[in-house]
């Protein structure tokens, strides 16, 4: 008698079942959260066409069979759409995730069941079509990418706090009720893709929002004629096999085959049309001349293999599918998948022992190279440059051998020339080009020197542009080991009542001998995808006892996806040319230093010609008051202070602008 009493107010407690009804409403209202849900939590390996039928299939079978719905293990709060929602995502999760592990076997046998109790018709059902969301921008495409490398139940959690908006307790019994075999460790996989949950809302995650493409139009025709022109086919299949023997395999001397097996794309429309050497995109000769448009977008197809089919073709299918034998890299935040139309052709030709070929897709800068001889590997780099203006389209790596780079230069560069960032006296020497814009090779900064050092030279690639669009225009390049080379730039200090300055070019004398003392801070930026670095100088300032006048800059560097770092230098006027300034601050994926950060203050302990030790600060223009803190109190009207400190002081400074709002450094470490 206790026993059941004690049994009905624990029933009481629970969720009682949920009517067939409930649960279809909440499906109707929420079906593509639902099916959103789903697609992001089955496997990638499944291709977009296949995942986005599956989800739409677990959604429409999630329903109940019976007239009541019975409590689950939601492991979540109802939340604000119901416990029937809850229960409806309970079983989409548990199925997607018993696919992934499963490879679709354990939900394959139940979908051939309930196919056919329901007469023999599996829904949803296409057929002859090809299914994918839309595509996405960088950031969607970078996302995606960032996804695919998840385990489902990584994903699962990843969707479950994006598009459900759950707080981490809330995922993790989700998780645990649908069958996740690591939910923790899934939590944390997904805690690792930083940011980007605000962009599963968007059409690259949208199994709902559909575009619609032909799938096997040709094999479909072929088919119906297979059983009169067997034969025929064979035949066929042959000169097909033959001909991607000169597609696929290495064609120069020989080499082997650098895509991997079922390349270029099968199929028609879009898809194969983009693999299509022939539809390759070549501007005009001269539209650099006549354009406003100021980009890889005026660019000619040059070198000599551009009408070399069988180059461009393998350099395609090794695009869309690189074999075992190729080497592939990319830029930070750079895809990589197939070119989704026709790209355009910059270069193919013979540089040093390798074929070359580089590509532009509106997007990215796609290089593709290849031993000329021999079965060496290949290389496939992608580097991302939308954006891109008369400056940072002006030269991408062509290549690059035993620490030297040739880079392929713009059609619009009328002048080449080579100098020393860190001798700002030396002037530049002339760069030869061929007459497809290829330099001869110029020294890679670091090339030679110690793991970690800088070298005793860091070479930059100063540029002039044709007069036919601007005159007397020259600027600085340098190789940070992407495809496309990075745009030096610089701001020169607040002068007495004149507006802020403007990011100009780093070739005038001022500039190069900034530049000179924070060249070696370049090489901590290898390999980021970075766009451009100013180096704006924002105080300079006297220092004590007839110190002189130091200089304080902060080197802005943006990357071509956006997110960029600010490095904040002292340098005394007693340092050598080219010895590297003191790091007083430093700020990693913030706005330090740039147009929506444009104001900073650092401080550094200095010792003065007569071994007293001070501590210096200063501030951008806009600073009006610098106040110094534990350990030493002092303070000051304008954008410098100078007092007197033991060595080693820790102060906190703090800064005062014009608006009212206060300022504090970016940390030195």
């Amino acid at each position: 008698m206790n026993t059941r009493s004690a049994e009905s107010d624990s029933a009481d407690d629970e969720p009682g079942p949920v009517a067939v009804e409930e649960a279809e409403a909440a499906l109707v209202e929420h079906y593509p959260r639902l099916v959103r849900l789903a697609y992001l939590a089955l496997p990638t390996a499944l291709g977009t066409h296949r995942r986005v039928l599956t989800a739409h299939r677990l959604v429409q079978r999630s329903l109940p069979r019976d007239r009541r719905y019975p409590p689950g293990t939601a492991g979540a709060s109802d939340g604000p759409r119901g416990e029937a929602y809850a229960l409806l995502r309970h079983e989409v999760l548990r199925e997607a995730l018993a696919y992934g592990r499963h490879g679709g076997g354990r939900w394959g046998w139940r979908e051939r069941v309930r196919t056919a109790a329901a007469g023999g018709t599996a829904l949803p059902q296409v057929v002859g079509l090809r299914l994918h969301p839309r595509a996405g921008g960088s950031e969607e495409l970078a996302l995606d990418r960032a996804l695919a490398e998840l385990a489902p139940e990584a994903r699962a959690a990843f969707a479950l706090r994006g598009v459900e908006e759950l707080a981490d307790a809330e995922v993790l019994a989700v998780l645990r009720s649908a069958g996740a075999a690591d939910p923790r460790g899934a939590m944390r996989a997904a805690a690792a893709v930083k940011g980007g949950q605000h962009l599963l809302t968007a059409g690259e995650f949208d199994p709902c929002t559909l575009q619609v493409g032909p799938t096997d139009l040709l094999r479909r025709r072929q088919r119906r004629r297979a059983g009169l022109v067997t034969g025929a086919a064979v035949a066929v299949a042959a000169v097909l096999v033959s001909g991607w023997a000169v597609w696929g395999s290495g064609g120069d001397g020989g080499t082997a085959s650098y895509a991997a097996p079922g390349s270029p794309a099968s199929g028609a429309g879009d898809a194969a049309r983009a693999l299509d050497p022939a539809a390759l995109v070549r501007p005009d000769a001269a539209l650099w001349a006549s354009t406003a448009r100021m980009d890889f977008t005026a660019w000619p197809a040059r070198g000599g293999r551009a009408d070399d089919k069988a180059l461009l073709g393998r350099a395609l299918a090794v695009w869309a599918r690189p074999g075992a034998d190729v080497d592939v890299s990319s830029t930070p935040g750079t895809p990589r998948n197939a070119p989704a139309q026709p790209p355009q052709l910059l270069f193919a030709g013979n540089v040093d022992a390798a074929a070359v070929v580089i590509f532009y897709d509106g997007l990215r800068i796609v290089r593709y190279a290849q031993p000329r001889s021999g079965s060496g590997r290949a290389a496939l780099d992608f580097a991302q440059v939308q954006d891109a203006d008369v400056t940072t389209a002006a030269a991408v790596v062509v290549d690059r051998v035993d620490g030297n780079t040739r880079f392929l230069t713009a059609p619009w560069i009328a002048d080449a020339q080579t100098r020393d960032l860190m001798r700002p006296n030396v002037l530049g020497a002339p760069l030869h080009r061929d007459a497809d814009g290829v330099t001869d090779p110029v020294r890679m900064p670091g090339a030679g020197a110690a793991a970690g050092a800088c070298g005793s030279a860091w070479p930059v690639v100063q540029l002039k542009s044709s007069s036919r669009i601007v005159e007397s225009h020259t600027f600085l390049l340098t190789d940070l080991g992407d495809l496309s080379p990075v745009h030096l730039t610089y701001t020169p200090p607040p002068g007495g009542g004149v507006p802020a300055r403007q990011p100009r070019e780093a070739t005038g004398a001022q500039a190069l001998v900034s530049w000179a003392h924070n060249a070696c801070y370049l090489g901590e930026l290898r390999g980021q995808g970075v766009k451009a670095v100013n180096n704006w100088e924002f105080a300079r300032t006297p220092l004590p006892e007839g110190g002189g006048e130091a200089s304080w800059t902060c080197a802005r560097a943006d990357t071509w996806r956006g997110p960029g770092q600010a490095t904040v230098t002292f340098v005394p006027p007693s340092s050598p040319a080219a010895a590297p300034g003191t790091v007083a601050g430093r700020q990693t994926d913030g706005n330090a230093c740039s147009r929506f950060g444009q104001h900073v203050m650092a401080g550094v302990m200095w010792q003065s010609p007569r071994s007293h030790w001070y501590l210096v600060a200063a501030g951008s223009r806009d600073v009006t008051r610098i106040t110094a803190t534990a350990g030493v109190h002092a303070s000051a009207d304008g954008p410098y202070l100078s007092t007197r400190a033991p060595r080693g002081t820790r102060a906190t400074l703090t800064a005062h602008l014009t608006t009212g709002a206060t300022l504090t450094p970016l940390p030195a470490s």
